[in-house]
């Protein structure tokens, strides 16, 4: 993803409340039992548990099912949504507004079949609205069993167009995969930055492969020369020697790594021992990499990449945010984290201007929502872009920004 213009300012009628130290009543451990069942249930939005999150009579309480991975290999991923998704709920519902909004979040473990027994987890649970999936895979899968059963569907990070592909009912707030390729040729275009080349990504990886091929197409649309392609299988490969050989031997001068921070920690550290040096660029999915455990950050010294949210930023909403999710988990968010916290502000917005919430099913919820989300009037403004909408294909739309690490830091560029 890009960054994003991030100054906006808090919401109407966010600005008044004090953070919560805590997050909002969350029963919902992660899971990955299989579900007994995975009918259908109708989930009318009035439900009677008001009380575990402040509500009154007046107060509509929508139940918000999370899936993502909280453990394995993408556990920094699914993690950063829920903990971001967390802390915009303690907001929320403390603003005694009409609508409060109950998380459960269940493990999916990045696989596709555990995501779908979550989601049935999560139907037996009685959820209303569906937040996630957090990687591509598993949204996939859960985003057909959405469009079948009629639930509102909405998904922080998971950029593949076939997520949302023929499915009414399927919205992102991350950028799509070829949006992410394009933008960033045209960013190289635009700045002037590498006079050849490289581009090394997992062919095994839809999320991969869509960003690199989008990307290789406009360069050559831009007239940029790309000298080497290379990839690999999976991202468990270990040695990089042989695809950083063949962008080193063509002359590549800028490598573009449209890949996740896993595989990009090795690229840097092996270019290091085989002194190449040349501009490393990344996308969305090299977020987080800073985070790392025993991670050298002089490594991604100079790296380029494309993400919504820098928790460096000096506007108060940004501020306010990292200063809350430091405090609940002794980290800096990344951007998985801030897309997650403006899920929960853009279904919560939504689910207030519709009329007659209280008595809608899951069905006329979906319906009612996603006619708000693609009528061309709703708009939302958060911490990875100001005035977000969405398109009838369920694509965000909002303006891309990049970052560089500057002394372990990101800095707007």
């Amino acid at each position: 993803m890009k960054k994003r213009n991030i100054t906006a300012m808090l919401m109407a009628g966010a600005m008044c409340f004090s953070l919560l130290a805590g997050c909002s009543s969350n029963d919902g451990q992660s899971s990955t039992a299989p579900s007994e069942s995975g009918a259908q249930k109708s989930a009318p939005a009035q439900t009677d548990n008001q009380s575990e999150v402040g509500g009154n009579a007046d107060t509509v309480t929508i139940k918000v099912g999370g899936i993502g991975p909280t453990t394995g290999d993408a556990a920094q991923y699914g993690t950063a949504t829920q903990w971001g998704a967390e802390i915009a709920v303690a907001e929320i519902n403390a603003l005694n507004g009409p609508v409060k909004l109950e998380l459960r979040y269940e493990d999916d473990t990045n696989v596709a079949d555990t995501a779908v027994s979550a989601y049935n987890q999560l139907k037996d649970w009685g959820a209303q609205v569906i937040y996630g999936c957090t990687t591509t895979a598993p949204c996939i899968a859960v985003s057909t069993e959405t469009f079948a059963d009629r639930y509102f569907q909405l998904t922080p990070s998971a950029s593949s167009p076939e997520v949302t592909n023929g499915k009414d009912n399927v919205f992102q707030m991350c950028f799509t995969d070829p949006g992410q390729g394009t933008a960033a040729a045209e960013y190289l275009k635009d700045s002037g930055l590498g006079a050849k080349l490289g581009v090394i990504y997992n062919n095994g990886d839809p999320y991969s492969t869509g960003i690199a091929e989008a990307f290789i197409a406009k360069a050559g649309e831009l007239g940029l020369e790309v000298v080497a392609t290379s990839t690999y299988p999976e991202d468990t490969t270990t040695d990089y020697t042989v695809q950083l050989n063949a962008c080193k031997d063509a002359g590549a001068d800028l490598v573009f790594l449209p890949i996740y921070y896993t595989p990009a920690s090795l690229i840097l550290a092996q270019a290091k021992q085989m002194d190449y040096a040349p501009t490393f660029f990344g996308g969305d999915g090299m977020d987080g990499m800073l985070d790392m455990e025993g991670f050298d950050k002089s490594l991604a010294e100079g790296l380029l990449l494309m993400t919504p949210f820098n928790a460096s930023g000096t506007d108060e909403r940004t501020k306010t945010f990292v200063e809350q999710f430091q405090a609940d988990h002794s980290i800096l968010p990344n951007q998985f984290a801030a897309d997650g916290y403006d899920c929960m502000y853009a279904i919560y917005e939504a689910c207030c201007q519709i009329d007659g919430i209280a008595d809608m099913d899951n069905a006329q919820l979906c319906d009612a929502l996603s006619a708000l989300f693609t009528g061309g009037s709703f708009s939302v403004d958060g911490l990875t872009g100001t005035g977000m909408k969405w398109l009838t294909t369920g694509e965000v739309s909002k303006a891309p920004v990049v970052v560089k690490v500057e002394s372990g830091v990101y800095v707007t560029q």
